[in-house]
């Protein structure tokens, strides 16, 4: 860190705040065949840990007696949580505590600094800060997911304010942030509320028709087809990401190069009035979700992680498709037909197939859609204004915390005690000490980290992932 520190600040390590009576560890290595739904400990998993927010999400369980055997560390209220895998990878948060014991699993690290060290909380809005979080990207490893080893997050340079400024700091950003959640509140409660009233009208306008209904499988100008999975390579055709899917309507632009010609990717190439629809999802709500191609476009083919809907336009407009999709009439269908598997919701073409669908006239169809028109007109006005609320909210708390730990968002005490004279302390007791194992379990027995396995539950809830 280069910029000029504050009065009365320091530099260090996040290794050399932990104090003798702290902890910094991962948690444990808890396999599937250990959990137990019945059991009296609590599993806390990479679900729970909210980026200043306890999520509180997961629901896993082992008993007293394996969590003994396994020699675990149990968490104490206030303990700083830290999430090695993403999503974002860093994120940390106060474990709040509960009735219960509780344990958490390896990819989350326990930093308990101790009595005489820093202000928990201070460390953990610390450890969420832009500038830190840059460090953390610079220390991770890993391909397909990113994690950060407990060995890099020790090196985490931090800057250190005096003890009093750090409970000053902490009051000060933990104020706005409760005016900055209610904000977001209010913004979810209008975003649910927008929902309610586009169902409510999507079925104002099908509900003479929900009796005339037709199998999806017998309106297809042409059976439905899988992508195909092809590695990328910048050079080559061109094919859709997944991300492509989107509010309704297919963005051209997001797209890769994939490592096939033209002649291979032929077959998979999407048309105008095409309707796109996602394999799977990590969320039962967005399993499915589709999008018309409503533009002409250049060749593009499409991945293995969509399904090809192309309408027969003799019995229904694709442009109408694209609004019936997204009822409740048809979204219940889809819901309770998916699939899971590990956590993923899926859907195929014979599911697709045997969905019910609305069918109205072609020329009810045509009014239908121009009703459509005007109410989403209205409806995107809503969604763009509260998305550029949430935006707002996002880059203030950013702002915030960037503010707060370049020592800009309260005064300096010149009678604080300087942050120098705490971490000399804690430099002392460990020269007393020098045997002293701060970064394994000191408070808690432990025992030798297992090989990996693959029946080792990580996260336990699945997070959505890329399909």
């Amino acid at each position: 860190m280069s910029e000029e520190l504050p009065s009365g600040w320091a530099e260090a390590s996040l290794s050399d705040l932990i104090a003798l009576d702290g902890i910094f560890v991962d948690g444990d290595w808890v396999e599937s065949k250990d959990q137990d739904p019945q059991g009296e400990v609590r599993l806390v998993q990479l679900a729970d840990v909210g980026d200043g927010v306890f999520r509180d999400r997961s629901d896993r369980s082992l008993t007293a007696e394996k969590s003994i055997q396994l020699r675990c560390t149990h968490l104490n209220t206030g303990d700083i949580l830290v999430a090695r895998m993403p999503e974002p990878l860093g994120r940390a948060c106060i474990y709040p505590g509960s009735e219960r014991s509780a344990v958490t699993v390896v990819d989350v690290c326990i930093i308990r600094p101790g009595a005489k060290s820093v202000d928990p909380r201070w460390l953990m809005w610390s450890l969420n800060a832009p500038s830190v979080r840059e460090q953390i990207a610079a220390y991770q490893s890993g391909t397909t997911r990113k994690r950060i080893s407990r060995k890099n997050l020790e090196k985490i340079q931090l800057r250190i304010p005096p003890l009093a400024e750090q409970r000053r700091i902490v009051e000060v950003i933990e104020d706005h942030l409760s005016r900055l959640d209610a904000a977001d509140i209010y913004v979810a409660s209008a975003r649910k509320s927008t929902s309610s009233f586009d169902n409510a009208r999507r079925m104002e306008l099908l509900e003479p028709w929900l009796s005339s209904t037709r199998k999806l499988g017998t309106l297809l100008a042409s059976p439905l087809i899988n992508g195909r999975s092809v590695p990328t390579d910048d050079d080559g055709f061109p094919v859709l990401r997944l991300t492509a899917i989107r509010e309704r309507v297919v963005d051209l632009s997001a797209r890769k190069g994939g490592a096939w010609r033209k002649d291979d990717a032929t077959p998979f190439l999407v048309n105008q009035g095409d309707f796109m629809v996602s394999r799977g999802s990590g969320s039962l709500h967005l399993v499915a979700r589709g999008a018309l191609v409503i533009d002409d476009p250049d060749p593009v083919a499409f991945p293995d992680t969509m399904i090809r809907v192309r309408p027969d336009l003799r019995t229904i407009n694709p442009e109408y498709l694209a609004f019936v999709w997204d009822s409740p009439t048809v979204r219940r269908q889809i819901e309770s037909l998916a699939r899971t598997t590990a956590g993923i919701y899926k859907v195929n073409q014979s599911i697709l197939e045997s969905l019910d669908i609305p069918v109205p006239p072609l020329k009810v169809q045509g009014k239908i859609v121009e009703a459509a028109f005007d109410h989403f007109a209205g409806i995107n006005r809503l969604a763009s204004a509260m998305e550029k609320a949430t935006r707002r909210s996002q880059n203030l708390r950013r702002a915030m915390l960037a503010e707060a730990f370049a020592g800009k968002l309260v005064t300096q005490d010149p009678s604080d005690e300087p942050a120098l004279e705490l971490l000399k302390r804690l430099k002392v007791e460990r020269e007393i000490q020098p045997n002293a194992t701060r970064s394994r379990r000191r408070l808690a027995t432990t025992r030798p980290a297992p090989p990996r396995q693959t029946t080792y539950v990580s996260a336990g809830i699945q997070e959505e992932l890329p399909l």
